[in-house]
């Protein structure tokens, strides 16, 4: 039966290797034809080999990479022609990742067959490029958009050479962009740009939600040399990579197409922006002729995997904190008039209004909602604008990842005395499959003012929480963080059972919460996390091991009363998803010590890179029940 074990069952050997000469712009019958095979063969590996994410529960991309085959396949002819050229196809979309695992396949790096493992945990194939991780891949790519000015750099330090940059409608959005453009044409920098303008993101149309954007007439402002072309019309696209290849200096190629021409089902949606369902690569292989075994027993034979366990101290029913956060402002803005909510709040997006829980808001609210692009530093600082006035608020959101890039802007929000709601979502690793680039690890950041000001940062524990703390701060003033996870948590539980956050509770900002009383120390934890610690704490417990737990809903504000007592008890033990260099635990020690309270003191966070995967991030990470037990019982003896 075939499976992932089998060899790979298109056979990347039918690759023609090609030469290209950029003096002769017009491709001879031959050219073109292997340059139609090599792009044929590569888009149909990908499509396969992407699909496994959506087979084993994932996720993935597959549009972006299809894409651009056409653009890789006609650069991969240049490498092999000359030496003029710097032989690293960057690329500034990293979630296009499957490109760079295809090159490394087709160099003999990693095998064939290993493809078909794409984003699966441990092994390698994570959600964007990661530099040392996966054999011959040979940068990382960072989040959207932060390619270009590295790239920059690459072209100074190699001036002899051509450098070449994947981009995106996409990527172009993000500021980084502009400036390095700048920097490209006033050192006039032999940096060409290859550009697939398809016209999709994740949250929709830039051409619809971004009016006025147009990537050819933006980098011809900058100053660039810019060809514009179908990218489906491979003599065209030669035609146009070869000026810019002969171009004195910054040029671009802005490829237009429909986001993956010519797979049925994803063809121009925004579907085609995800992963490439098992379906649809069935039946977009059978079409190319291929027999099932290629596909569908191949597909059909992949599933989901998790590492198994059963908590106690929760509910078996989970929510999405990231999307209830929406919904918990939508709570708010239904006892407003559309015309009052629509004077006193604006929720602005970040192209991710699906992920972060702006998309009830959305349809449920439209009157408060803009739509915006890939902007999160003009986006923040948006939100606050409308925000200085003091009975106005912003909402922002997007992934707790991108919170590193907005830090100026809240200083700048702090400032100015300006009210944000900001939600970060996708905080800590928890089946975070896109890895290490995309950890929200470092959430503390935000709480970046100085003595005399104050932040709040929230990291509600399960969803009625989450409610509960919008209810109780949304308008209030100043600048106020939420944190959620990409992954869903269950309710917490008291001990007879029912939920800790439900009939009766209120949340009050800044006061810890006792979840339960303990002798023998305390385990302090909050978010994703608490249910874990719960679990933990409970089995313990079970074993004569008289351990109390906190949650600590508000991270930067000291509960004096809280920490008095557990400073008195005989160890505390922080137990957290953040960076452990720069989280709660790097913190409450020094906040104990000042107290000249001494208990024994641990803290757990995150400590390393990823290992991709979704439920296996936090076990790898030793954030498991099992070694929370474990260190509670260090710490006790």
């Amino acid at each position: 039966m075939p499976s992932t074990a089998s060899a790979f069952p298109i056979d990347l050997k039918k690759y023609r290797k090609l030469t290209l000469d950029p003096s002769k712009p017009q491709l001879t019958a031959e050219q073109k034809s292997t340059l139609l095979h090599n792009i044929q063969l590569l888009r149909d590996a990908l499509v396969l080999f992407t699909a496994t994410g959506a087979a084993r529960g994932v996720s993935g991309h597959t549009g972006g990479a299809y894409d651009t085959i056409p653009e890789v396949c006609i650069l991969l002819s240049l490498f092999e022609a000359s030496e003029k050229y710097l032989p690293i196809v960057f690329d500034e979309a990293g979630h296009r990742v499957a490109t760079q695992y295809l090159l490394s396949a087709l160099d003999g790096h990693i095998p064939p067959e290993h493809l078909l493992h794409y984003r699966e945990a441990n092994s390698k194939l994570p959600g964007h490029p990661e530099l040392g991780l996966t054999p011959g891949v040979k940068f990382s790519s960072g989040r959207l958009g932060h390619m270009w000015p590295m790239v920059n750099g690459v072209a100074l330090a190699n001036k002899e050479k051509v450098v070449f940059c994947l981009g995106s409608d996409g990527s172009q959005q993000e500021g980084n962009d502009a400036e390095a453009a700048r920097l490209a044409v006033a050192q006039n920098l032999n940096v060409k740009l290859l550009i697939d303008d398809n016209d999709v993101t994740i949250a929709g149309h830039p051409s619809q939600y971004l009016k006025g954007y147009d990537v050819s007439k933006t980098l011809e402002g900058h100053g660039l040399k810019v060809y514009t072309v179908q990218g489906e019309d491979i003599d065209a696209l030669w035609a146009a990579i070869a000026a810019i290849v002969t171009h004195n200096g910054p040029a671009a190629v802005v490829a237009k197409r429909l986001m993956a021409p010519g797979v049925a089902d994803i063809e121009g949606s925004t579907h085609g922006h995800d992963v490439i369902p098992v379906k649809a690569a069935i039946k977009y292989l059978t079409a190319r002729g291929y027999p099932t075994s290629v596909s569908e027993d191949i597909l059909t034979n992949i599933k989901p995997s998790s590492v198994p366990y059963s908590y106690i101290g929760s509910t078996k029913e989970v929510g999405a904190n990231r999307v209830v956060f929406g919904e918990a402002v939508n709570l708010v803005l239904d006892k407003l008039s559309k015309e009052e909510a629509a004077e006193k709040v604006m929720v602005i997006d970040s192209d991710l209004e699906g992920s972060t829980g702006l998309k009830v808001i959305h349809q449920k609210h439209p009157e408060v909602f803009v739509p915006s692009g890939i902007m999160e530093r003009g986006n923040f600082s948006t939100a606050a604008g409308f925000g200085f006035d003091a009975n106005k608020f912003g909402v922002f959101s997007t992934f707790s990842a991108f919170l590193e890039m907005v830090i100026s802007e809240v200083t700048m929000a702090r400032l100015n005395n300006c009210n944000v709601l900001s939600h970060f979502s996708h905080s800590g690793v928890d089946e975070m499959a896109d890895n290490t680039c995309h950890f929200g690890i470092n959430s503390f950041f935000a709480d970046n003012g100085l003595s005399d000001v104050q932040s709040w940062l929230y990291f509600p524990a399960d969803p009625l929480q989450m409610v509960a703390v919008i209810q109780r701060v949304f308008f209030e003033r100043g600048l106020r963080f939420v944190f959620s996870t990409r992954s869903k948590v269950p309710y917490i539980l008291k001990e007879d059972g029912t939920k800790f956050f439900g009939d009766g509770y209120e949340f009050v900002p800044g006061k810890d919460e006792t979840i339960v009383e303990g002798k023998a120390g305390y385990v302090v934890s909050f978010g994703e996390m608490l249910y874990r610690s719960w679990d933990a704490v409970l089995r313990c417990r079970r074993e004569g091991l008289d351990v109390g737990l906190i949650n600590k809903p508000t991270l930067n504000l000291i509960d004096e009363q809280t920490l008095r007592k557990i400073g008195s008890s005989p160890f505390v033990l922080v137990v957290e998803s953040l960076n452990q260099k720069t989280g709660l635990g790097s913190k409450m020690g020094t906040w104990l010590i000042e107290r000249q309270l001494t208990p024994k003191y641990g803290y757990m966070g995150t400590i390393k890179e990823g290992c991709g995967g979704l439920s296996e991030q936090i076990p790898y990470q030793n954030l498991d029940p099992q070694s929370i037990i474990l260190k509670i019982k260090q710490l006790s003896n």
